[in-house]
């Protein structure tokens, strides 16, 4: 009896701006996959081909992700994963990786693990031995970056601040002294209260609401941070998704005399001459050898 072969499976196609692609084999692994913040035409070509081939997707919202997956005529299998099922979903997932599948991972939109629960994902599969491929594209927070005219040399993304101006405050407080711009996602019902905090403890400093970027009603206001709050404090609430960058601190006023040797006479009380120059040199940022001239003769002085 002659061996009947397998019926071979069906081509998968997909549809990206009109053109008809061919679905190409993916490999084992967990794909971390960028979706639009907004635009679907922002969807990348590689982006499609993993959504197409993957053994499966999952999603924080399936019905966001059906929309999308939809709209490029694919015909993905989706599962929930997002915050309230993750423990349970992950070794699930973990498994399908173990027996050889691919598996993409994606967020209602934007780059995953910012914001979502996938770092614990993708921190269990590498621990697992399971390769996991970046396939990058959109994110808020590099639109907001890019638009917002300030500083990009240095960042910190700060994400949600805390619902309440004790917490917001403190948090503000704590990074008040990072030596770069911050980033942080706002909703519109918190923005006003959350620009008044910000602006009482790390300054008025430059800033920009960047609001339903790549989207129909994309907007960015930029100004100080009082001239902000005040602004959207006589407006009704904001709508949509806001990203809001606020500029590095400025550069400090150098030491006064009278500061600098009230540090050098502190050092010189625990430290050797040398140890204290070093010291208040680490702190403010003067020459080493004149703090040691310095010390030296404070040293002196005291006998």
């Amino acid at each position: 009896m002659t061996d009947i072969p397998a019926p071979k499976p069906p081509d998968r196609h997909y549809v990206l701006g009109g053109t008809r692609f061919l679905a190409r084999p993916l490999e084992p692994g967990l794909h971390v996959v960028a979706t639009p913040i907004g635009n679907l035409r922002d969807m990348t070509v590689r982006a499609v081909e993993t959504l197409a081939a993957a053994s499966l997707v999952a999603c924080e919202d399936s019905r966001v992700t059906r929309r999308l997956v939809d709209h490029f005529g694919l015909t993905a299998k989706l599962v929930p994963y997002h915050e309230h099922n993750a423990a349970e979903m992950r070794p699930k997932l973990l498994e399908r990786l173990a027996a050889g599948e691919s598996v993409a991972l994606v967020s209602d939109a934007g780059t995953p693990l910012v914001s979502d629960p996938g770092f614990k994902l993708v921190e269990a599969a590498r621990e697992a031995g399971h390769r996991v491929v970046p396939v990058p594209g959109p994110s808020a927070v590099m639109a907001a970056l890019v638009v917002a005219g300030l500083p990009t040399d240095a960042f910190f993304f700060a994400g949600f601040l805390p619902p309440k101006t004790t917490g917001r405050r403190a948090r503000a407080s704590a990074l008040a002294a990072v030596p770069g711009s911050l980033v942080f996602f706002e909703t519109g019902p918190r923005l006003a209260a959350s620009l008044v905090d910000l602006a009482a403890v790390l300054g008025d400093r430059p800033a920009a609401v960047c609001r339903e970027l790549t989207k129909l009603h994309e907007e960015v206001r930029r100004g100080s941070l009082a001239a902000l709050a005040d602004a959207y404090a006589g407006e009704a609430d904001p709508k949509g998704e806001i990203v809001l960058v606020v500029g590095p601190p400025g550069e400090a006023p150098p030491p006064a005399e009278t500061d600098i040797e009230a540090l050098l006479r502190a050092a010189l009380a625990e430290k050797s001459v040398k140890d204290a120059a070093a010291a208040v040199a680490s702190a403010t940022g003067l020459p080493r050898r004149d703090l040691y001239q310095r010390a030296l003769l404070l040293a002196k002085e005291e006998g």
